[in-house]
């Protein structure tokens, strides 16, 4: 397997972690990573046997590794979603994607580097495979600006995902970015619309659609191709309608409060699980993907390969019927939220009993009730007194 992100054998001495970005809250686990790589090389060199220490240490890394990951903030779930050493999706397509070929251009303007499209096999099931590409390098990273697409590059996916379905092969989209490309030239060539028609045309696309958040999905970005008949998500992805930063700068006028921002956004797997707003949540190797990009990429092709062999087995008439469905049923949360408030009773007046009360509001007097006829005729009665009451005065004549 050839990929980037995939760590090799490492000198001694050198952790798995330090040889990226090293993460505020994965300090104490690097320090231990040293210790036991110090023990490793004393070994070596000494000759003596330290492997009961070398034991200890591992177990109390890997304790610490898990009360340190089953415990990450909101914030902290961002960073690890963005880190560098993270498989991004050249990763997944070196991995587990056989005789990839891969499309380029919308036919309208250009052709697009954040979002690549193209035929391939995983699992042995011909698929089509879109997805946001951040780069690997730099120079990369520039040229697709750091996964932030253009017009084109939806256009450019919506293209390709019709002649999917002219062919009838699945779509299986990859969703890693920050958002749309915020720039002027994206605005001048319409990238609203360009989003919007994407939303429209994967929602009635008569194949099965299978999306999946890898690492980023934030704002319109995400959902340009996140429509389909599964979502997704990767245990420490995130998927949120804006990015921390921006709406930390928005409510609260500094992006340094990005982690209380996070909190508030309801972005992590666990919480949009809740709300019903994805289907699935993808386990990730011990301390995060950055650890064993071999094990997310395993991970992926198994998920992928299991929902569209359930999703070929409906029919695409019943499939478009529950993706409309779906689509309706987002933000169901708030309505059943409303139905459990209900209107308080009337308190009962010093002196009355309950039942009296209740009597009360029911429109009842003493116990007994008013039959509707001689309601009425009062009601009546007291209209008519009403509007004579009303009448002006009658003028004498001079």
């Amino acid at each position: 397997m050839n990929m980037s992100t995939q760590p090799g054998p490492r000198p001694v001495g050198e952790s798995p972690v330090t040889a990226g970005a090293v993460l505020e809250f994965e300090k104490p686990l690097v320090r231990i990573e040293q210790e036991i790589a110090e023990l490793e090389a004393a070994q070596v060199e000494t000759k003596r046997d330290m492997s009961a220490d070398i034991r200890e240490l591992r177990a109390t890394l890997e304790n610490l590794t898990r009360r340190t990951y089953a415990k990450l903030t909101p914030w902290e779930t961002v960073l690890v979603a963005r880190h560098p050493r993270r498989p991004g999706l050249r990763d997944y397509i070196d991995g587990c994607v056989k005789d990839f070929c891969e499309l380029h251009g919308d036919r309208c303007f250009a052709d697009d580097k954040a979002i690549v499209t193209g035929f391939g096999r995983i699992g042995g099931q011909k698929v089509l495979l879109v997805g946001h590409d951040k780069g690997r390098d730099t120079r990369q990273k520039i040229e697709r600006h750091f996964g932030c697409a253009h017009p084109e590059g939806y256009r450019k996916a919506l293209q390709k995902m019709r002649l999917a379905e002219k062919f009838r092969r699945p779509v299986v989209t990859i969703i890693d970015t920050q958002g749309a490309y915020p720039g002027d030239k994206a605005e001048e060539r319409g990238i609203a619309q360009a989003i919007a028609v994407n939303l429209m045309e994967m929602s009635r696309l008569r194949v099965p659609i299978c999306c999946l958040v890898i690492g980023e999905g934030g704002s319109g970005g995400a959902l340009g191709i996140g429509v389909g008949d599964r979502l997704a998500m990767f245990e420490h992805a995130y998927y949120s309608v804006i990015t921390p930063e921006g709406c930390a700068a928005i409510l609260f006028k500094s992006a340094e409060k990005a982690d209380e921002a996070a909190k508030s956004l309801k972005l992590t797997a666990r919480d949009l699980k809740k709300l019903n707003l994805i289907d699935h949540i993808l386990p990730e190797p011990l301390g995060g993907g950055h650890r064993d990009p071999g094990a997310m990429i395993a991970a992926f092709e198994r998920h992928v390969v299991d929902t569209l062999r359930e999703l070929k087995r409906v029919r695409i008439d019943t499939l478009l019927k529950r993706r409309y469905e779906r689509l309706r049923g987002l933000g169901s949360f708030f309505e059943s939220a409303s139905a459990k408030k209900t209107t308080p009773k009337a308190k009962p007046r010093s002196g009355m009993s309950p039942r009296a009360a209740s009597d009360s509001n029911d429109g009842t007097s003493g116990g007994t009730r008013l039959r509707v006829g001689s309601r009425s005729a009062k009601a009546k009665e007291v209209t008519a007194a009403a509007k004579s009451s009303l009448k002006p005065p009658l003028m004498k004549k001079g």
